[in-house]
């Protein structure tokens, strides 16, 4: 990434719109909806408020990301995919997990009006959640192996740790999208925290990223207009290394 400071750092931060409180969610969508790239629509707000939500975000964002995690059998996929597209949204994230001819359903759905986002591993699990889970080869193999098989199956693009990043950028190379959330400021307080592989926004997208997910660290920050400026702050110097 060549010096990119004249465009707008936040473009790259979608904000995971994470919380109970339909006033609380209206209130962000209105405030941070026009200053990021993409809004998170993820599975608690969506199955409180279904396509309200959806329509909400779409009132005021640049674009809206779907973040329902979908894994099933191809066809059931398929129609889920259908239904998603028909709501305007602009990604859309299913398990890579599902294997091929579920991606590769997901994809035919989507059409060129949705992206389909493949989820890798999730960012809660650690060596020993992957030992239980019998999945051997630890989080940056799997990773990766999975974000290929997407890639191959024609998605837009996958969804990975920040530590996994660097390692999938090597094998899937742009337009493929890498999204990354687990994106914690440096000073960030982690008690509570359920995301285990985390990263800065700098190193996040000096390793490949295209789009930082952050929550937390925005919509529960004591100060979230600070925690805005020091995400651009970041973002701004990781785009303009050489």
């Amino acid at each position: 990434m060549k010096n990119e400071r004249s465009q707008d750092p936040l473009k790259r931060l979608v904000i995971a719109l994470d919380t109970p409180d339909r006033e609380t969610f209206d209130r962000w969508c209105e405030q941070l909806g026009p200053r990021v790239g993409m809004l998170k629509v993820g599975l608690e707000a969506f199955v409180r408020w279904g396509h309200e939500a959806v329509d909400v975000a779409r009132r005021h964002a640049r674009g809206v990301f779907l973040d329902l995690k979908l894994h099933d059998i191809p066809n059931t996929v398929r129609g889920a995919v259908e239904a998603a597209r028909a709501s305007g949204v602009d990604l859309l994230t299913v398990h890579a997990s599902g294997g091929t001819a579920m991606l590769e359903a997901a994809q035919r759905a989507a059409g060129d009006e949705l992206g389909i986002l493949a989820v890798t591993v999730l960012t809660h699990l650690d060596k020993g959640e992957l030992r239980a889970l019998n999945l051997p080869g630890g989080s940056r193999d799997r990773a990766r192996a999975w974000a290929c098989l997407a890639r191959k199956a024609g998605c837009a693009g996958a969804v990975c740790s920040p530590l996994e990043v660097s390692g999938l950028r090597r094998v899937c190379p742009p337009p493929f999208l890498l999204i990354t959330p687990g994106i914690r400021l440096a000073d960030a307080d982690r008690q509570g925290d359920d995301q285990q592989r985390v990263a800065t926004p700098a190193k996040a997208l000096r390793a490949g990223a295209d789009l930082l997910v952050v929550g937390r660290p925005v919509t529960r920050a004591p100060d979230p207009e600070a925690a805005l400026r020091e995400i651009a702050r970041q973002i701004e110097d990781a785009l303009a290394a050489p």
